[in-house]
C-alpha cells in the first residue's frame, strides 16, 4: 500500500523456528474491512475495554473478544468481568483469513486448511499504550496464533519460549502486516514495547492508533 511516509520494500522474515512475519500482507480493502468490523465489535454485546488484572492493574491496551471472552487467564462464552453480556460469534470469514494466513506464512496449504480459529482478541494500542512480555498459553490447543496488525507501526518484541528476557528480536509490524508463530514458537514470550505514532494511513479508516487482532484456536467445546 501507498504510505504518506516512503519505506524500502520489506521482505518475509522468519525471526525463530515457527515464527513468520509476511509485510504488507493485508490488501488496503482487507484492511479497511477488517477496521469496519473491529469498530462494529467494540460497541458490543460486549464493549471494548481496559482489562483488569488479577492483582489490581489496568492494561494500557483497550481489548474486545470475538467467539470466546478473554479474561486473566480464561476463556469463557459471556463476559462477567464487563457486563455479563455473552461475547459476539466468530464468523466464518475470520476464520477462512486464519487458514490463509497459516497456508502463507507457512506455505503449507494443508497446514493452512488444518486451522481452525475460534476466537479473536482485538486489541487497540493508543500512542501511549504498550504490552509487555508475556506468553499466549490459556488455549488448550497448541495451533499457530496469527496476527494481523492495522495503523500505526509498532514495535514487536518476539523472544523465546523460556525467558521474558535476552535473548529476543525487535522488529516493526506495520499496518497489513501479519505475523504467525506456532511449533517451537508457539509459546514465546512476545510483547509490544511501543506504537510509532503518525506511521499508519488514514486510508484504512483508522485516524491513529494500532490495532492488533490475534486469532486463536482455544480447544475449548
Amino acid at each position: 500500500m501507498d504510505g504518506l511516509f516512503p519505506r524500502e520494500p520489506r521482505v518475509r522474515s522468519s525471526p525463530a523456528p515457527g515464527a513468520v512475519h509476511v509485510p504488507d500482507w493485508l490488501s488496503p480493502d482487507e484492511q479497511r474491512e477488517l477496521v469496519a468490523a473491529c469498530r462494529a465489535w467494540a460497541r458490543g454485546p460486549v464493549p471494548m475495554r481496559h482489562t483488569r488484572l488479577p492483582r489490581g492493574g489496568v492494561m494500557s491496551v483497550q481489548t474486545v473478544c470475538v467467539g470466546w471472552h478473554w479474561r486473566p487467564y480464561a476463556y469463557s462464552r459471556d463476559a462477567p468481568d464487563v457486563n455479563g453480556a455473552r461475547v459476539a460469534e466468530f464468523p466464518e470469514w475470520l476464520a477462512a483469513l486464519g487458514r490463509r494466513a497459516v497456508a502463507d506464512a507457512y506455505r503449507d496449504e494443508a497446514a493452512g486448511a488444518a486451522y481452525a480459529p475460534d476466537t479473536a482478541l482485538v486489541n487497540f494500542y493508543d500512542a501511549r499504550a504498550s504490552m509487555g512480555m508475556h506468553q499466549d498459553k490459556d488455549e488448550q490447543a497448541d495451533a499457530p496464533v496469527v496476527s494481523l496488525s492495522v495503523g500505526d507501526t509498532c514495535v514487536f518484541r518476539f523472544g523465546t519460549p523460556h525467558s521474558r528476557g535476552k535473548p529476543y528480536t525487535d522488529l516493526e509490524l506495520a499496518s497489513g502486516d501479519l505475523f504467525v508463530f506456532g511449533g517451537p514458537s508457539r509459546f514465546a514470550h512476545h510483547g509490544v514495547p511501543r506504537v510509532l505514532p503518525g506511521t499508519g494511513e488514514p486510508a484504512t479508516g483508522l485516524t491513529g492508533g494500532r490495532l492488533n487482532v490475534t486469532l486463536r484456536m482455544t480447544g475449548l467445546e
